[in-house]
């Protein structure tokens, strides 16, 4: 977009047009409305059952959790827990903070992983949601067995 408005000496000289019908200034902001939202977009955590049943599908994440509870071990000193390179141990981190799960805090020089108690609850809500679904409809079915039963004898 930004090659079609340029001419021959304008590419030389390192400077562009602005488009036909933006001002400089609306140009600028669209150029960065476009790149912050996108970063936005990618960026933002959006906790939800997906993620976070996917995040805690894995013992290792299930083991960070729980390690993370006391809040005192940073990424370094997880690592060491685990028969896997920093770099793995640094993906499952992300994977449990981009599901809402636990937080990193620089406290110094290290980033100490502190679990997501609010995550925690969400999964646990889900999870007791589910649980009384699933309750109610084995209930139901115990009724009409019972109830079939009767009208056999």
């Amino acid at each position: 977009m930004i090659a079609q408005s340029r001419s021959k000496s304008e590419e030389s000289s390192g400077t562009f047009r602005t488009p036909p019908g933006l001002l400089a200034a609306s140009w600028l902001d669209h150029l960065t409305a476009q790149a912050y939202n996108h970063m936005v977009v990618s960026m933002a955590p959006t906790p939800n059952a997906d993620h976070i049943f996917a995040a805690l599908a894995d013992a290792t994440r299930r083991d960070i959790v729980l390690r993370a509870v006391d809040g005192w071990e940073g990424v370094a000193e997880l690592a060491g827990h685990y028969p896997m390179s920093f770099a793995a141990v640094q993906k499952h981190i992300a994977v449990l903070e981009r599901a809402g799960l636990i937080t990193k805090e620089r406290t110094g020089r290290r980033k100490v992983v502190l679990t997501n108690i609010e995550g925690l609850s969400l999964a646990r809500g889900l999870l007791d949601h589910y649980e009384a679904l699933w309750r109610g409809r084995v209930e139901r079915m115990a009724n009409l067995i019972a109830s079939s039963k009767e009208t056999e004898a």
